[in-house]
């Protein structure tokens, strides 16, 4: 799906709305919820009145015309347990934002400093989604799933509290503030996963195949085809010396 202007301009809008919330309780993070989670909330349903709405012992972060709307930053295992009461009731979408283009700040802890911001030489792509979605790999095939990944370009705000002698080794993730909306890619279901696969891939591949087109590390390439491999979006066909043998 691309980004319109008004799409940039409505997440814009939200994300202005959820930070003047939490400078009027004097800095970032001071929400119980967390920042992305609260725009992104704010973006795909404003209106408060579907929003955080008890669906059996659990809570939907958005409940509209009878859909499910979560929003899931990180840990799609914690989300298992509920979508196995969701989805027997719902057609339920998850929300996966992945920083595309990202500037790291540091906090010092004892003193409050906060570093100057220095951007991650890393961008972020739609393939950054399938560690998580392996996690819940065995719901992919399931109809009433659907997955929205959307590229957002953030501020990550981390701790000074990690274990080596700079203290960035291990440290903990404050807060995550969206800037700027960059993509999204909504995935249906099934063979829609295919739709992330490049076009200069070849009829019949290997993972290296895919880490070279995409340009991704062979490790993510190698967990991106399982997951594919699992929602039949392709197909496994044999092997090719000692590395497995994919088609569309």
């Amino acid at each position: 799906m691309s980004i319109t202007t008004y799409d940039q301009k409505l997440f814009a809008d939200a994300c202005q709305k959820i930070v003047a919330k939490e400078r009027e309780t004097n800095g970032i993070g001071t929400l119980k919820e967390k920042t992305m989670h609260a725009v992104l909330k704010n973006f795909y349903e404003p209106d408060i009145s579907h929003q955080e709405i008890k669906v059996g012992r659990f809570v939907a972060d958005i409940l509209r015309d009878d859909e499910i709307i979560e929003i899931q930053t990180r840990s799609f295992n914690a989300m298992r347990k509920k979508l196995s009461v969701f989805l027997e009731k719902y057609p339920v979408t998850i929300v996966y934002p992945i920083p595309h283009n990202k500037w790291l700040y540091w906090i010092d802890e004892d003193t409050g400093e906060v570093s100057k911001k220095r951007k991650s030489p890393k961008t972020g792509t739609f393939f950054d989604a399938f560690i998580e979605l392996y996690k819940i790999s065995m719901f992919l095939s399931n109809p009433n799933l659907h997955i929205c990944l959307v590229l957002v370009d953030m501020e990550e705000y981390r701790l000074l509290n990690g274990w080596n002698e700079t203290r960035k080794k291990g440290s903990s993730r404050y807060d995550r503030i969206p800037v700027a909306l960059h993509d999204e890619l909504y995935i249906d279901g099934g063979k829609d996963y295919a739709l992330l696969l490049p076009h200069n891939l070849p009829e019949t591949f290997t993972s290296k195949d895919l880490a070279k087109c995409a340009k991704i590390p062979l490790r993510l390439a190698q967990t991106t085809l399982t997951v594919l491999k699992r929602t039949g979006a392709v197909e496994e066909i044999g092997k090719n010396g000692r590395c497995i043998l994919y088609k569309r």
